[in-house]
């Protein structure tokens, strides 16, 4: 063996240029580590996935003929940390030369780097061959500019690629159709039974125990039900193709008691370990809306493909444009710690019992979960950004780095300033109730500012906007919140502060 070549367990792409052909002088190698178990403490279905996904792709790799070397937890030459097992692969082997793919982490990057220049063998670093855009391609595109709107990117990414274009024009005449995209769920539109993988993982849940890696969340069933190989990916695709599309730009922000998924694809997990390409969800898309036109309306199709285009191209994006910087930014001097509820669901609020039980039990939740419940109200409470991106990142089965943080301290909880979104994401209970049936059952009163049993999300909402004043009152999106604080009686927001600060200093009575 000459080549030794690397595979981080969420560059699992068998389209890789890598593997098109086999060559006996190339030995890959992949490794299960406490390195990557431990930095947060993650969710038990995270760590089952990521170790399923990675063992069956190594069994993969060695079936079309590819010499794998792969570590699994609990073997007794793992190192347990990626630099000291690679100089052990390095020696053993004579290896003359170390490929690897470029990580997605900073982290890990400057890991590889740094290891690479103490290296004294030839070394050399490849694209994961996965994203529409190159690693530092919204720099240059933002390059000067005084805002880095999503907006403008995802329009050039549209003609850029031809996707939705009809002679130079947004097809459908709109750019963007969000907002037919905010109905709620009222169950009047039948929802087709979820795609669940039964994949089966026994082993797995024996090596983490024997391990005794920490995790968080539950595992109740037998089998792992996300997508863990490309083959069973492309068959999620085609299920939400085929079922799931039709409402999905419909209900997309909606939320609702008895749906964990509503139409989402489920795909998050799939697409972050590159079992399939942005590429190929895209495409499959696209395909499938031209053939079933008459029955799909655009504002479906074209709200799913920004979220891949647009959103999810864009976190990376702004993920390497600010970094390292970027993950200590804590503009609006948050310093509250998240209540114990957090990991238990034992709260009142229903809204944050229904999202924080969805994540403990599935390692799952939608996007409107994240920002506009538990992102939502973590902000409300002035937690600070730490506290926030290392229960993200570890809760849920989909979260790297890469996607999490952008979306976690810059958009949900504006530690940035105002860098990835324009204005903080938050609110009262009014939107909460717009989409979804959460309130209906809630020991709290939602028309309520004070008083025992009134939502603390309204209290909340405007002691944030008061006490944040001097950062944020001169945000143009702000105003007119601003103006409606600035109307109350005086003796009115001192009551509404006096509740939000008991509710700040006793949260896990709430």
């Amino acid at each position: 063996m000459k080549t030794l070549r690397l595979i981080l367990g969420d560059q699992l792409n068998m389209k890789h240029s890598w593997f098109k052909e086999t060559n006996d002088s190339v030995l890959y190698c992949m490794f299960e580590m406490r390195q990557e178990t431990d930095y947060v403490t993650h969710h038990i279905q995270k760590v089952i996935g990521f170790f399923a996904a990675m063992r069956q792709f190594s069994e993969d790799l060695e079936s079309k003929g590819h010499e794998v070397v792969y570590y699994k937890i609990n073997d007794t030459n793992n190192t347990q940390n990626l630099t000291d097992n690679l100089s052990q692969l390095i020696e053993k082997n004579n290896i003359e030369t170390f490929e690897y793919l470029e990580p997605d982490e900073y982290r890990l990057d400057q890991q590889l780097a740094e290891y690479c220049n103490s290296l004294s063998i030839k070394s050399s670093v490849f694209s994961t061959e996965h994203f529409y855009t190159k690693r530092y391609d919204l720099q240059t595109f933002f390059k000067g500019k005084k805002q880095y709107l999503m907006e403008n990117f995802y329009r050039d990414m549209r003609k850029k690629h031809d996707i939705l274009m009809h002679a130079g024009q947004p097809e459908g005449g709109k750019w963007n159709f969000d907002k037919s995209n905010r109905n709620k769920w009222k169950g009047d539109v039948e929802i087709p039974a979820y795609k669940l993988f039964k994949n089966k993982v026994d082993d797995i849940v024996s090596d983490i125990e024997k391990s005794k890696i920490k995790t968080i969340g539950e595992f109740d069933t037998k089998t792992f039900s996300y997508p863990i190989s490309r083959a069973q990916a492309l068959e999620q695709l085609k299920y939400f193709c085929e079922q799931l599309l039709i409402h999905f730009g419909d209900y997309q922000d909606a939320m609702h008691t008895d749906e964990t998924y509503l139409f989402h694809s489920r795909l998050s997990f799939a697409m972050n370990l590159k079992l399939i390409s942005a590429k190929d969800v895209v495409q499959s898309v696209l395909n499938y809306y031209r053939k079933h036109g008459e029955d799909i309306d655009i504002s479906q199709v074209e709200g799913f493909i920004r979220q891949v285009i647009g959103w999810r191209e864009y976190m990376r994006g702004m993920y390497w444009a600010l970094m390292p910087e970027f993950k200590n930014q804590n503009q609006l001097k948050n310093q509250n710690k998240l209540p114990d509820f957090f990991w238990t669901g034992n709260t009142k609020m229903n809204c944050l019992k229904q999202a924080i039980d969805n994540s403990l039990e599935t390692g799952y939740a939608h996007h409107i979960q994240r920002l506009m419940i538990t992102g939502n109200y973590a902000l409300l409470t002035e937690t600070h950004p730490d506290e926030v991106d290392h229960w993200y990142l570890g809760i849920y089965v989909d979260a790297v780095e890469w996607v999490q943080l952008p979306n976690t301290r810059g958009m949900s909880q504006f530690a940035d300033g105002g860098k990835i979104a324009t204005k903080p994401y938050v609110s009262s209970a009014s939107y909460i109730n717009k989409m979804s049936n959460y309130c209906d059952s809630c020991h709290y009163n939602k028309n309520k500012k004070i008083g025992e049993d009134a939502c603390p999300f309204n209290s909340l909402y405007w002691h944030f906007l008061d006490s944040k004043r001097p950062q944020l009152q001169d945000n143009f999106r702000m105003k007119m919140m601003y103006s409606v604080l600035d109307k109350m009686k005086t003796q009115d927001v001192d009551e509404i502060k006096k509740r939000a600060q008991h509710i700040i200093n006793h949260q896990d009575e709430y």
